[in-house]
């Protein structure tokens, strides 16, 4: 199923929307993310996401209080177990000034949706720019729908009712005790997700494995394992399935974490910081599931 045949009803009354690629994405103008929105905005809001998967905003220039306002009228937020914001535990800074100078490899430069390693994991993620280098440092997010859809149909019948294990071993590099990082496993034991999910609203199927929280398919071996996660991983990154934003102050991206992944572009040399609010979401069901 095309973009173009998923029929999710947007009111072009209340805010103006630019398809930015064919598999994904859309610019939204029009609308002040700083005011409260009404239900008719948020319903709007919410057919566009389902239909463009990640929406993007310019010069939205809003506080800390009005960001988190904006991602609970979506929903009850997360708090990150590792790295939330000491005065708005709601927030995820994403701050990179330690690394500025170099090519580095970070959690957010590798193909990943965000907290797989929860039981529930996010339903939808809201990522603000306060400060953005002047050249480089663009996010790429992938339309894992799409990426299913193009496996060939051995592939499918193959992972359909495949489940893996996913877990939060990755942020161990950034705790500084042992009591610290036991405390993070004690409270994310490893989760099993259907490596082909459903999508709770539109009934799509998603390719739902990722090469940050992914450990293992159940029920292969580990060479096995390997060799088939190591091909859906490459699949997300297929140009075709992906969009391109390009960040600077006020700007604002919007994305659908249940049929979407995202790379952060680790080419920049100077600062950046990001802050983001994460909706939370219901635990995956494969396609056994009757919807």
């Amino acid at each position: 199923m095309t973009i173009h045949e998923r029929n999710f009803e947007i009111d072009d009354s209340l805010f103006d929307v630019t398809p930015l690629q064919p598999s994904l994405g859309a610019l939204i103008t029009g609308i002040d993310l700083a005011e409260p929105l009404d239900d008719v905005r948020l319903a709007g809001l919410q057919a566009a996401l389902l239909r463009y998967r990640v929406l993007f905003f310019r010069d939205q220039h809003i506080t800390r209080e009005q960001h988190i306002a904006f991602g609970a009228a979506f929903g009850e937020l997360e708090v990150h177990p590792v790295f939330s914001h000491p005065d708005y535990p709601e927030i995820l800074p994403l701050v990179s000034r330690d690394f500025v100078g170099k090519y580095r490899q970070t959690t957010d430069s590798n193909w990943h949706a965000d907290t797989t390693f929860r039981e529930a994991p996010s339903a939808a993620s809201i990522l603000r720019a306060h400060v953005s280098p002047s050249l480089g440092g663009d996010t790429v997010f992938a339309n894992a729908v799409a990426a299913y859809e193009t496996l060939d149909d051995e592939t499918k019948e193959r992972i359909d009712g495949l489940t893996a294990i996913h877990d939060p071993s990755v942020f161990i590099q950034f705790l500084d005790t042992e009591e610290k990082k036991q405390a993070l496993l004690s409270q994310y034991p490893p989760v099993e997700h259907p490596v082909v999910r459903i999508h709770p609203e539109t009934g799509e199927k998603v390719l739902y494995v990722n090469s940050v929280f992914t450990r293992r398919i159940v029920g292969l071996d580990a060479e096995e394992s390997n060799a088939l996660l190591l091909r859906l991983f490459d699949q997300v990154k297929r140009p075709e399935f992906q969009v391109r934003w390009s960040w600077r102050p006020g700007s604002i991206a919007f994305w659908d974490n249940r049929a979407t992944q995202h790379y952060a572009v680790p080419d920049y040399n100077e600062p950046r910081h990001m802050e983001r609010v994460t909706v939370i979401g219901d635990r995956p069901l494969g396609p056994d599931f009757d919807l």
